[in-house]
């Protein structure tokens, strides 16, 4: 008899244990509220990672060409966005100038001045402004503005929203950093806001291991509480699954077949031609 009470306590304990680890887990990961008004103009939507860019380059991604070829067929359009040394909006991917223009150097270290001097994968295109895209795309499609990490990010966060609020069209930002996506929601609540997040090994690559599994589980959404993940294609830890399941919308990035569509609500593509809308 004094075996089974014992045994009793042990499994009221573990399973008191878990309910506890459970809701703390849903509790961090847990998403804003479900605004489906605000959401509804991304939803079922396809978005050209950076522009409607070609794989042989004659198009470079993030060129004004790329976003205007998707902006003409209809589709949504993804673009990254830095700040300059001298505090201008620039529309380019990495940290550095080396994979796209051949140069040395870091996008935040040059002046606009100084980029405007740097060719797109040796095209004639040139580094545009986050003001050039809006005037070259005109309100025609919805955007995913990815705001990325530096030394300034309240400058580019306050400098991003105080442009984009005179955008024709509907617009959203995403950011690895989960401060960029804080800033809005303390400043900008009524912007709609994600979290981009990847598997804790490629994060691995440029954050320490434990930031990596903090960001990769969305462990910091107590604060952010962002209303969309975009998580890269692949296998998601339970974590991501169970905000998904908790209201979050669903992005995949960066896909390259048109399966991707039956289990999001959002798609960012390259390299394919798929349909403007999927719902």
């Amino acid at each position: 008899m004094k075996n089974d009470t014992t045994a009793l306590k042990v499994l009221l304990y573990t399973a008191g244990g878990a309910a506890a680890l459970a809701g703390m887990c849903a509790y961090l990961v847990a998403p804003g509220k479900r605004d489906k008004a605000r959401r509804a103009p991304f939803m079922g939507r396809n978005y050209a990672h950076r522009g409607l860019h070609r794989i042989d380059k004659s198009v470079p991604e993030n060129s004004i060409p790329a976003f205007e070829a998707a902006a003409r067929i209809g589709y949504g359009v993804e673009l990254d966005v830095h700040l300059s040394k001298d505090g201008e909006l620039v529309v380019f991917h990495d940290d550095d100038l080396m994979r796209i223009c051949g140069a040395e150097g870091r996008v935040e270290e040059k002046t606009l001045a100084e980029l405007r001097q740097y060719r797109l994968c040796g095209t004639e295109y040139g580094i545009p402004t986050l003001a050039e895209v809006l005037a070259a795309i005109d309100g025609r499609c919805p955007m995913i503005v990815e705001l990325k990490r530096g030394s300034r990010n309240r400058e580019l966060c306050r400098k991003t929203y105080e442009l984009m609020r005179g955008y024709k069209g509907r617009w959203c930002v995403e950011s690895f950093d989960p401060r960029i996506v804080l800033w809005f929601r303390v400043h900008a609540p009524e912007v709609l806001r994600g979290q981009l997040s990847t598997r804790m090994s490629s994060l691995r690559k440029s954050t320490k291991p434990l930031q990596a599994f903090i960001l990769s589980r969305l462990f910091l959404n107590f604060l952010t509480r962002p209303h969309f993940i975009a998580y890269e294609i692949g296998r998601e830890p339970l974590t991501v699954k169970l905000c998904e399941f908790m209201g979050a919308m669903k992005v995949a990035w960066t896909s390259r077949e048109w399966k991707t569509e039956e289990k999001n609500d959002a798609v960012i593509f390259q390299f394919y031609r798929p349909r403007v809308k999927f719902k």
